[in-house]
């Protein structure tokens, strides 16, 4: 499965499991590693484990191998390394206080979200900067 059908697959997840504030970035200049980031927040300890859990049954289902899976003790941070991309599923305080943002965001991926309030209903989010 190319990137671009993984990306979709884990954003598609992500919402599914009511996934808040998913950012993307593409970290091919930055590492080696992976060529994507993915954060998303969850309201509590248990979403965001349920949030984790979905990903990764997803990836499963669709033949993507699961290399890591960190985080499912406290649930305040969970991480998903899928190889080519990296999800982090992190509550609003972890997020700010470790601003994962700053250090792989770069390169913002523009990417089409479903509407997160009714003020929104007539179109997607979309992130700002491109590929």
């Amino acid at each position: 499965m190319n990137l671009q059908k993984q990306q979709r697959l884990v954003i598609d997840a992500l919402e599914d499991a009511k996934a808040q504030d998913i950012k993307v970035f593409n970290t091919t200049g930055l590492t080696g590693l992976f060529d994507r980031v993915i954060i998303a927040s969850g309201t509590s300890n248990r979403q965001t484990r349920a949030i984790a859990r979905h990903v990764a049954e997803q990836a499963r289902k669709h033949g993507l191998e699961i290399i890591a899976y960190e985080g499912e003790d406290t649930g305040e941070w969970l991480l998903i390394d899928l190889g080519d991309i990296v999800v982090h599923c992190m509550q609003p305080a972890i997020r700010a206080y470790y601003n994962l943002e700053e250090i792989w965001g770069a390169k913002p991926v523009r990417v089409r979200l479903l509407p997160t309030g009714p003020a929104q209903a007539s179109e997607p989010d979309d992130f700002a900067a491109g590929q």
